[in-house]
């Protein structure tokens, strides 16, 4: 009797050719699977592929629809919008002094119960500092129906002669703001070299602007503030003295020095002082007769 070995037990070989090869699990797991062909299967598919079309079409349909939805929506709004109860029926205009208040709600279109909707705080704006006297301007809608205006006028720092000997209030940009009485208490400009009454082609702002900075330590002293056409500006006050300073730079030192001297010197009748350097002043005595 013949003996076998162990691994010949445990394997037995096969023959070649013969049984099927069993497949092993990395086989069975990498082997595509095979379509399901069977007639159910290709219905269902079929059914899902006429599916698809139907569901876009009805989602062109729903965006179509709410477009129309929100179209009509809009025009519907804006013709509420433009109903007598949504347009300007009240009007309130705070800080006017100096223009009337027809002139305006004329001007800047109020008066014509402009839709609240369209109502432009721009536009007015714009229109209202037309005005002399109007400085700034702001708008706010109350809705359904209110508009409330805050305006903010010029003030006159000065004043200056026209033709005909009309005085006129002048404004710190040298804006000119319209007639002022003879016996207004504000310096008088004046523009060396100019022979055209104000608003001398519109020179004169450096004299406007230091109008405006004058302190109250000696404004009320200060008769007159001329302007050369190099753009030197002087002081004349009622003493009379005249302090020259030079361009409008570097107000709050030169007005020091101003006040300084009025305060601790002694000055005559035209003596010229100096402050275009307020520490080196230079005091000159009137111009020989």
């Amino acid at each position: 009797m013949s003996r076998r070995r162990a691994s010949d037990v445990a394997r037995p070989a096969r023959a070649k050719g013969r049984g099927p090869r069993v497949a092993s699990r990395r086989d069975r797991a990498t082997r595509p699977v095979a379509r399901d062909r069977s007639p159910r299967a290709t219905t269902t598919n079929q059914a899902r592929a006429a599916r698809t079309p139907s569901r876009r079409r009805r989602g062109l349909w729903i965006g179509a629809a709410s477009l129309l939805i929100l179209a009509s929506l809009g025009v519907g709004a804006r013709w509420v919008l433009q109903q007598p109860f949504f347009r300007v029926q009240h009007v309130t205009i705070i800080g006017l002094r100096h223009e009337s208040r027809s002139a305006v709600l004329r001007v800047s279109g109020l008066g014509d119960r402009p839709p609240m909707w369209s109502l432009s705080a721009r536009r007015v704006r714009a229109r209202l500092e037309r005005f002399a006297w109007i400085d700034t301007v702001s708008l706010q809608k109350r809705w359904p129906n209110s508009v409330v205006v805050k305006v903010t006028e010029a003030s006159p720092v000065a004043v200056a002669f026209k033709s005909g000997h009309v005085l006129e209030y002048v404004s710190s940009s040298g804006r000119d703001l319209g007639v002022a009485p003879l016996s207004a208490n504000l310096p008088t400009l004046s523009y060396a070299g100019v022979v055209t009454p104000w608003p001398y082609a519109k020179a004169a702002r450096a004299s406007a602007y230091v109008a405006s900075r004058l302190p109250k330590a000696f404004a009320a002293q200060v008769s007159v503030i001329s302007e050369s056409t190099k753009g030197v500006v002087s002081l004349k006050m009622t003493t009379p003295v005249t302090f020259v300073l030079g361009p409008a730079t570097n107000l709050h030192a030169k007005f020091v020095a101003v006040a300084s001297v009025i305060a601790h010197s002694t000055l005559g009748p035209g003596d010229v002082v100096d402050v275009t350097v307020p520490d080196e002043l230079a005091v000159t005595g009137p111009p020989p007769s």
